[in-house]
Order: structure tokens, then C-alpha cells, then sequence
């Protein structure tokens, strides 16, 4: 027994193996087998919250809303728009927006009246779909099962995912995700074509009879002194759709394999597959991306769980209910501790 597994037991940290799979997970474990470990095996998340997810899950909370209200309720686009308004607010609750970001309530209260300047409801040319249950593809959720089964209980693995939106646009159904940033450049169209996590929609749409011909992504840039919006259309074919399920297999199987040896490999150096390419280092290793890893002085630790344990809580992810739960709610449920 390792230090790192002497500690695990101190702290009475067992592994689990997931029982539900989503984008987030298989993001988080190409990019570096250590860091979704800690994520979503043993459930470390930071105790600071960042104004992205923050920000964005306000928004993203403002729209669905609005839509909901709209084309479920029959309410009009005004009283529509303000209950949407009403629900980001009430989402972004109290946290303190950095001075330095753009991302304030106030500035993020904003960019949901100017995106329903740009996409009004009922008038940008987007219908929702109509589900079987009678409900509209607004919050699209999905839970899939997979021919693997869960290394404990012997369960079907589950791959989970939840759209924004499916809708009737120009002839075809799309799948539609808003996204919010800072900048909106030359680049950012381009950088949807290869998204696992559309095509992952793409997927599970044809599995429940939900043929899509893609993605639609509508960017909403959000700075101190303006908004600036962008969209952009990804196609997925079927042969994608394919490439992408075997894929998925089999980084989920290294998945199983990594549980079951109890080995977790960091990617110190960026070796972990980009693009494709596993030797393109362009974009420096997974500690470095996206402005940097929030385990990097985990790592940097003899000790790990040092770290962990002042700047971490553990608190479990449930894609299914799409909410966070304590642990000890979750290992109850579970299993039965």
C-alpha cells in the first residue's frame, strides 16, 4: 500500500466507479486520467466557484425558462422573457462576481435581453420539437444504456447527456446550444466541428428515433462595455455518429481498466490525444488548458489529499437529475453507507 492509498483509507475515500458516463467525464479523462479520477471517482470539486460556471448556468437557466414559458405555457414573449430573467437572477444568487470579470448580474442580466434581441422566441425561425410524451425538446435529457456493465453492481453503464434544445429549423432538426465567452474571433465557429459532445446528442438522438442533422451553436460574447453574438452549424453524418460510439467504447473501457488497476496516468506533458493528433503539444499539456488546471497543486504535492482536503470538498455530480449532491446523500442512495 502506497502513501497516496494509506491516506485514501484515513480518510474513508473509497473509489467508485461511476455509474452514469456523460461528455463532461470523457472530456476530463482524455484530456488527463488523474484529474477525472479526482473529479468523478473520488468527487473533488473546489471549494471556490468560478464565475464561468456560475455565469453561464444563470444564463443557460434564463433561456430554458423563457422557452419553457413560451411554447409549453403559451405565455407571451415579454412575460416570457422576464420570468427567464427572473430564474438567471435567482440562479446567480449571491456570489460575488470578480471585479476583473465581465461576467457580472448585471452585465450577464444583460446579455439575456440582448440574446432575446437577436433570437427572439417564436420569431428566429426555431420551432421545438414535439416529444413522444407530449413535452417539447426544451432540456432534452437523455440516459442511454451501454453493452458494459458496472465493474460492482453489474448494472448497464449508462451514457447520459442533456440539449439545450432540439428544434425544426430550415427543413431539418437540430440539436441547439448557447454558449457564453468573453470573445468571439475568427477561430470560434471552427472549434464546434469535432465537439464530442454534440456529437454525442447526435447519437443518442438516433437511438430514440430523433434523426438531427447537427448542431447549432449561438456564442454570446459578454465584455464590460458590449455584446457581440455569433453562430455557427455543425453537420453530423451518420458515419460520425459511428466513429464516435466506438470511441466512446473504448475510452470507457480504459476507464474500466484504470478502476481496476487503481492506476491513474497525469498527463504532465501533454500527451493525451488533441484533435486526433497525440502529437500535436500546440496547445501545452491539459495543466495548462483553459487556463489551467484546478488540480495542478494537487499534483504539485507530495501529499495530495493535503491539498484536497483544504481547498476541496467532495460533493457528487448527478448528471441524471443534473444537480449536486453531498456525499454521504449519495453513497446512502447507492449504496446503502
Amino acid at each position: 500500500m502506497n502513501q497516496e492509498d494509506e491516506r485514501r483509507q484515513e480518510l474513508g475515500i473509497i473509489p467508485r466507479f461511476p455509474q452514469v458516463i456523460d461528455s463532461s467525464m470523457l472530456s476530463a479523462f482524455r484530456a488527463c486520467n488523474y484529474k477525472a479520477y479526482l473529479n468523478y471517482f473520488e468527487h473533488w470539486h473546489s471549494k471556490y466557484e468560478s464565475v464561468h460556471l456560475v455565469a453561464g448556468g444563470a444564463f443557460a437557466k434564463g433561456v430554458e425558462v423563457a422557452r419553457k414559458k413560451f411554447y409549453e405555457e403559451g405565455m407571451n414573449e415579454v412575460d416570457s422573457e422576464a420570468y427567464g430573467l427572473q430564474a438567471l437572477i435567482a440562479n446567480y444568487g449571491q456570489f460575488e462576481c470578480p471585479p476583473e470579470s465581465p461576467k457580472s448580474l448585471e452585465r450577464m442580466s444583460g446579455a439575456l435581453e440582448y440574446y432575446f434581441s437577436i433570437h427572439p422566441l417564436g420569431r428566429d425561425g426555431m420551432e421545438p420539437i414535439t416529444l413522444e410524451s407530449g413535452r417539447r425538446g426544451i432540456e432534452f435529457s437523455f440516459a442511454e444504456p451501454l453493452d458494459l456493465h458496472h465493474p460492482v453492481t453489474l448494472d448497464p453503464l449508462l451514457y447520459s447527456g442533456r440539449s439545450d434544445m432540439i428544434a425544426h429549423f430550415a427543413g431539418a432538426v437540430f440539436n441547439v446550444d448557447e454558449k457564453t465567452t468573453t470573445q468571439l474571433g475568427a477561430k470560434w465557429g471552427g472549434q464546434w466541428n469535432l465537439r464530442s459532445q454534440f456529437t454525442s446528442y447526435g447519437w443518442a438522438g438516433r437511438r430514440v428515433g430523433i434523426k438531427m442533422a447537427g448542431t447549432i451553436v449561438r456564442g454570446i460574447s459578454i465584455l464590460k462595455n458590449k455584446y457581440d453574438n455569433a453562430q455557427a452549424i455543425v453537420y453530423h453524418s451518420d458515419w460520425e455518429l459511428d466513429r464516435w460510439e466506438q470511441l466512446m467504447y473504448r475510452q470507457v473501457r480504459k476507464m474500466l481498466d484504470c478502476w481496476a488497476e487503481g492506476l491513474y496516468d497525469q498527463d504532465l506533458d501533454g500527451s493525451c490525444v488533441r484533435a486526433g493528433n497525440p502529437f500535436d503539444r500546440s496547445t501545452d499539456s491539459a495543466c495548462n488548458d483553459y487556463g489551467g488546471c484546478q488540480f495542478r497543486e494537487v499534483c504539485k504535492a507530495k501529499d495530495p489529499y493535503s491539498v484536497l482536503e483544504i481547498d476541496f470538498a467532495r460533493r457528487v455530480w448527478d448528471p441524471l437529475s443534473h444537480r449536486e449532491i453531498p456525499i454521504e446523500e449519495w453513497e446512502a442512495e447507492h449504496y446503502g453507507q
